[in-house]
C-alpha cells in the first residue's frame, strides 16, 4: 500500500453569495475519512478552498500528499498565481485586490508543510471521488441560512 494520502475536495453554494458547504475525503493505506461543513453565507470558491483547507489540517503525518479538486480556481490560485499576488502585496495582474486572501494565506501556509501534487478533475463527469465529495458539500449546506 502506499504511503501516499489522497484528498477529494469540493465545495457548493446556492446561490453565490449564499449559503455554501465543503466536502472533503482522505484515503490512506486503505482506510477513509470524510470532512464537511458549511457556512450561512459564503461563496463557491471559498467553499472549494475551505475543502482543501480542512482535508490538510486533518492529516497528522508529514506523508505526501495528492488532492484531487475540480477547482480551477484552487488549483491554478495555488500552483501559478500565489507567488505573483505575494510578492506584488496580494494585487491581481490588474493590481485588484485578491478574493479571499484569508483562505489563500491559510492555505499557503498549511499546504508548505507537505510535498503536494495537485490534479485537476472534471466535475460532475461520473468520477466517484468527486461525486461523493459534491454530496458531502451539498449536504453539509446549512438549511435555515437566512
Amino acid at each position: 500500500m502506499s504511503d501516499i494520502i489522497e484528498i477529494f475536495t469540493d465545495g457548493a453554494c446556492l446561490g453565490n453569495p449564499g449559503p455554501g458547504g465543503w466536502g472533503a475525503l482522505l484515503r490512506w493505506k486503505g482506510k477513509e475519512k470524510e470532512l464537511s461543513g458549511g457556512e450561512a453565507h459564503t461563496t463557491n470558491n471559498r467553499m472549494e478552498l475551505k475543502a482543501t483547507i480542512e482535508a490538510l489540517r486533518a492529516i497528522k503525518k508529514p506523508v505526501p500528499i495528492h488532492i484531487y479538486t475540480d477547482s480551477q480556481y484552487v488549483k491554478n490560485g495555488i500552483t501559478l498565481w500565489l507567488v505573483d499576488w505575494k510578492k506584488n502585496g496580494w494585487k491581481t495582474k490588474q493590481k485588484d485586490p485578491v478574493k479571499n486572501q484569508d483562505l489563500w494565506e491559510d492555505l499557503d501556509q498549511i499546504a508548505s508543510q507537505y510535498a503536494i501534487t495537485w490534479h485537476w478533475i472534471k466535475g460532475h463527469a461520473g468520477h466517484v471521488e468527486n461525486e461523493r465529495v459534491d454530496v458531502l458539500a451539498r449536504s453539509a449546506v446549512p438549511k435555515d441560512s437566512e
